[in-house]
């Protein structure tokens, strides 16, 4: 399942009332290492379909939504769970290490 893009309308829906956990990549279009965790991201999201979704959100087009979860740095991770964060992680992981936080956080 590849990762899904979520905007502040869809925000609540999308990760707050979700079924099951969900990660959300807070990113922007300028952002290097944004991009360039980007295809761990896709790759992650098939491997784990079924017990997390993947979702990016762009700050740069709601701004809000990085106010409101103090976002200071990017990329930024937030796993949300039952409409809360359950973890973060902030920076360009490579994918071992992002599985290995996932797997861990998901337990």
């Amino acid at each position: 399942m590849p990762t899904i893009t979520v905007d502040g309308p869809g925000f609540e829906q999308t990760v707050l009332n979700a079924p099951g956990p969900v990660l959300v990549d807070f990113w922007a279009e300028w952002c290097g290492p944004c991009k360039q965790i980007a295809p761990a991201l896709e790759e992650l999201s098939s491997e784990l379909a079924g017990r997390v979704t993947i979702a990016k959100l762009n700050i740069d087009d709601h701004p809000e939504l990085a106010v409101r979860y103090n976002i200071r740095s990017i990329p930024m991770l937030a796993l949300f769970d039952r409409g809360s964060v359950k973890s973060t992680k902030v920076g360009a992981w490579p994918k071992g290490a992002l599985r290995e936080w996932l797997d861990g956080a998901l337990g």
